[in-house]
């Protein structure tokens, strides 16, 4: 039985499992086009009698009924053998959480996806940017983590969801946090172990490298400099983590006085991790969290192409280039 919770569409992994044999997908296809002939006619019959009786002059409901649902088949094994089911239920909409989203960008998404449902549908949905933000306000953890933690930023999935007119917000933030479990589960924290981090630290560090890395191909690179320098005692210098905790957009350059801010999250003033995650990471960068590049790389740099970053180990090399591009360094 797929114990997943119905609505989130997460990446598949692994090898699919193996179909039915030639016979068995001639039977059951059969089946469910006999099912789904007299499904769609009962729904018919239904729509006339609920509005007179089969007037003519409602001959359009069924056709109204029908363009508002979707059919699945479900597929269950029983002593006698397959039983396929067609279900009728209501068309869902989906809403995208990219890779890196904070749960503020999510609360934007969702008030802005809702709108998009209600214009769509003619009636307001339950989800809401209020909502949302009231469901994720307090720090809830999901159900494969052990830790305390401040709050609820990092355990919220990014992934597409299905919703419905009557999903709640609570509904969708308890997908999210099912979806990090699904996710969860597949990284190995025995290196980030030998190296006194807790899966909590793996979790920050997989956020930073989720805000420092366009490129897929550097995020095990990003990874490696957190751990020399936090193995080094040297703070960490990453923007992303000041901020996110001052809430400075990306738009706007970070000024001298914020530099110097006290915020637990300034990383060029502090030692070590900031206390919470910074965004919600994907897979890829939880997994680079937990698997650095071994390389010695302390210090890295934005290449003219603002998607790449130039790495090294000295200090010198990495001063030269900034100041050769006008840029800052970390």
């Amino acid at each position: 039985m797929d114990k997943r919770r119905r609505g989130v569409i997460p990446p598949r992994q692994g090898r699919p499992p193996e179909g039915p044999n030639p016979g068995q997908v001639t039977r059951r296809r059969i089946l469910a086009l006999g099912v789904l002939i007299l499904l769609l006619g009962g729904l018919g019959w239904l729509a006339v009698a609920a509005i007179g009786g089969g007037d003519n002059s409602s001959s359009s409901a069924p056709t109204t009924l029908a363009s508002t649902l979707v059919y699945r088949t479900v597929t269950r094994s029983t002593a006698t053998g397959p039983v396929v089911t067609v279900i009728g239920m209501p068309q869902p909409f989906h809403v995208v959480f990219p890779e890196g989203f904070t749960r503020k960008q999510m609360a934007d998404r969702v008030a802005a996806v809702a709108q998009i449902a209600a214009h769509k549908s003619k009636s307001r949905p339950k989800l809401s940017k209020r909502s949302y933000l009231a469901a994720t306000a307090t720090p809830r953890v999901p159900s494969c983590f052990r830790a305390k933690p401040r709050r609820i930023e990092g355990f919220l999935f990014p992934a597409t969801y299905e919703f419905f007119q009557q999903t709640s917000s609570l509904q969708l933030v308890q997908d999210q946090l099912d979806a990090f479990c699904e996710n969860w589960k597949q990284i190995d924290l025995g290196y980030a172990r030998s190296k006194n981090l807790t899966p909590y630290d793996v979790l920050i560090i997989a956020s930073m490298v989720e805000k420092e890395t366009l490129s897929p191909d550097e995020r095990q690179l990003v990874s490696a400099v957190i751990y020399n320098r936090l193995h080094a005692r040297m703070p960490l210098g990453i923007d992303a983590t000041l901020r996110y905790g001052l809430d400075i957009p990306p738009t706007e350059s970070i000024h001298q006085s914020q530099l110097e801010s006290n915020s637990p999250y300034n990383t060029r003033k502090r030692q070590g991790l900031p206390p919470t995650p910074i965004a919600n990471p994907g897979l890829a960068s939880m997994q680079a969290a937990a698997h650095p590049a071994k390389v010695k790389y302390l210090y890295f740099v934005r290449k003219p192409d603002k998607k790449h970053h130039f790495f090294t180990a000295n200090y010198k090399a990495f001063q030269d280039y900034a100041n050769a591009h006008g840029y800052g360094g970390q």
